[in-house]
């Protein structure tokens, strides 16, 4: 049987919590208990769940189009409780939109043999699917439950919805 993964994506307080730098709003809070749910069936199954954490030195060129956001230790930088890691479970920081920029997100996959992974957590239009187009490009089984992801721009969900399917070959489970 082909091993899978879930890839948690940025649920960070600066994104999640209401008193983060960046809160996507009510939509993004939404989709926790969604992502909960997926997180106890991968470990049930033990399957294997890793965490992508947007990560920022202070003076990241990033915060040229973005407010500052993420900034490494600090409160807005740490995964929300709801959805805390178990010990083992990996948790990759990033610097860019992609989990695979400067990270070992390819060299875990890899290494544990993963063949089909499913992606949850936000930006839809950013993260999201900058990290889908590296999985693609890799020739990984992608899918996308739009009820666990959520992004600041309705319209621009949509389309990243629609272009992970089209483009990247992602199963977008409605």
């Amino acid at each position: 049987m082909a091993k899978k993964a879930l890839i948690i994506i940025d649920m960070l307080n600066d994104f999640i919590d209401a008193g983060g730098a960046l809160f996507l709003g009510k939509h993004a809070r939404d989709i926790i208990p969604f992502i909960k749910k997926r997180i106890n069936i991968y470990r049930k199954n033990s399957d294997l769940v890793l965490y992508l954490k947007d990560s920022h030195a202070e003076d990241d060129k990033e915060f040229a189009r973005f407010p500052r956001h993420c900034i490494t230790g600090t409160w807005g930088n740490q995964i929300i409780k709801e959805l805390k890691p178990e010990p083992g479970e990996a948790i990759i920081p990033k610097n860019r939109y992609s989990g695979f920029f400067n990270t070992d997100l390819s060299i875990i996959l890899e290494k544990e043999k993963v063949e089909n992974i499913e992606v949850v957590g936000v930006c839809t239009s950013i993260c999201i699917m900058d990290t889908v187009g590296g999985l693609a490009n890799r020739d990984y089984r992608v899918s996308v439950p739009a009820k666990g992801v959520a992004d600041f721009d309705r319209e621009f969900h949509e389309f990243a919805l629609k272009r992970m399917d089209k483009v990247y070959g992602a199963t977008i489970l409605k």
